[in-house]
C-alpha cells in the first residue's frame, strides 16, 4: 500500500461516492468529519488515523487495519467490520448499530457509551475493553471474548452471550434482562447490582460470581455451576435454583459454603 499526500487524500475524498478504497493506506490522516459512507475500503490501512465524527454507514471495512484509529462519535451503522484489527481504537460514544464485527479484534479499544445495538458480534475479541454504559441491546455475542472487560452499567437487554467467555468481567449494574448466557463462563465475575431478570445462564460457569444486589428473578440457571459464588444478597425471586449446582456457593451472609452438590 502507497501512502498517500494530504493534497491526494483531499483530492481522492473530493470524486463522485462511493469510493472504490481497496487496500488504500490512510494511516496516520486527519479524516475528522469525513464522508465515506458505502465505500469500499476493505483491508485498508487506518491505523493511527483521526476518524472522529466520521460518517461511515455501510461503508465496508473487512480486515481494515484501524489499530489506534480515533473514531469518537463517529457513525457506523450496518458497516462491514468482519476481521477488522480494531485494536485499542477509540470509539467513545460512536454508534455500531447492526453493523457486522464477526470476529474483529477489539482488544483494549474505548467503547465508552457506544451503541452496538442489534450488531453481530460473533467470535470478536473484546480482551480489556472499556465498554462501561455502552449499548449491547439484541447484539449477538455469541462466543465473545470479554475477559477482563468493564461492562459497568452497560445496557445487555436480550443479548446473546451464548458461550462468550466473560472471566474476571465487571458488570456491575448492568441490563442482562432476558440475556442468553448458556454455556458462557463468567469466572470471577462480578454482577453486583446487575439486572438478570428472566435470563437463561443454562450450564454457565458461574464460579466465584459476586451477585451482591443482583436480581435473579425468573433466571433460568438450570446446570449452572456456583461454586465460590456469593448469593448472600442476590435477589433470587421466582428462580428455580434446585436445578443448579450449588456446590460451593454462599447463600447467606453468615453461612459456610454449601457442601456438596446441590441441584
Amino acid at each position: 500500500m502507497t501512502q498517500l499526500t494530504p493534497y491526494q487524500i483531499y483530492d481522492l475524498l473530493n470524486r463522485q461516492r462511493p469510493l472504490w478504497l481497496v487496500k488504500i493506506d490512510l494511516s496516520d490522516a486527519n479524516l475528522w468529519l469525513v464522508d465515506l459512507s458505502a465505500s469500499d475500503m476493505s483491508w485498508a490501512n487506518l491505523s493511527r488515523s483521526d476518524l472522529s465524527r466520521a460518517t461511515l454507514i455501510r461503508t465496508n471495512l473487512t480486515r481494515a487495519n484501524l489499530s489506534g484509529a480515533n473514531l469518537f462519535e463517529a457513525l457506523l451503522s450496518r458497516a462491514t467490520l468482519i476481521g477488522a484489527n480494531m485494536v485499542r481504537t477509540d470509539l467513545t460514544r460512536a454508534d455500531l448499530g447492526k453493523a457486522d464485527l464477526t470476529e474483529a479484534d477489539l482488544t483494549e479499544a474505548n467503547l465508552t457509551r457506544a451503541s452496538f445495538s442489534l450488531a453481530t458480534l460473533a467470535g470478536a475479541n473484546l480482551n480489556q475493553t472499556s465498554a462501561s454504559r455502552s449499548d449491547f441491546s439484541k447484539a449477538n455475542l455469541t462466543g465473545v471474548n470479554f475477559l477482563g472487560a468493564n461492562l459497568n452499567l452497560a445496557n445487555l437487554f436480550e443479548a446473546n452471550l451464548t458461550r462468550a467467555r466473560l472471566t474476571r468481567v465487571s458488570l456491575q449494574k448492568a441490563d442482562l434482562n432476558r440475556a442468553r448466557l448458556d454455556g458462557a463462563s463468567l469466572v470471577d465475575a462480578d454482577l453486583t447490582g446487575a439486572d438478570l431478570t428472566g435470563a437463561r445462564l443454562l450450564h454457565a460457569d458461574l464460579s466465584g460470581v459476586n451477585f451482591a444486589g443482583a436480581d435473579l428473578t425468573d433466571a433460568d440457571l438450570t446446570g449452572a455451576k456456583l461454586e465460590r459464588a456469593n448469593l448472600s444478597k442476590a435477589i433470587v425471586g421466582q428462580t428455580d435454583l434446585e436445578k443448579a449446582n450449588l456446590a460451593g456457593a454462599i447463600l447467606s451472609d453468615n453461612a459456610r459454603p454449601v457442601v456438596g452438590e446441590m441441584r
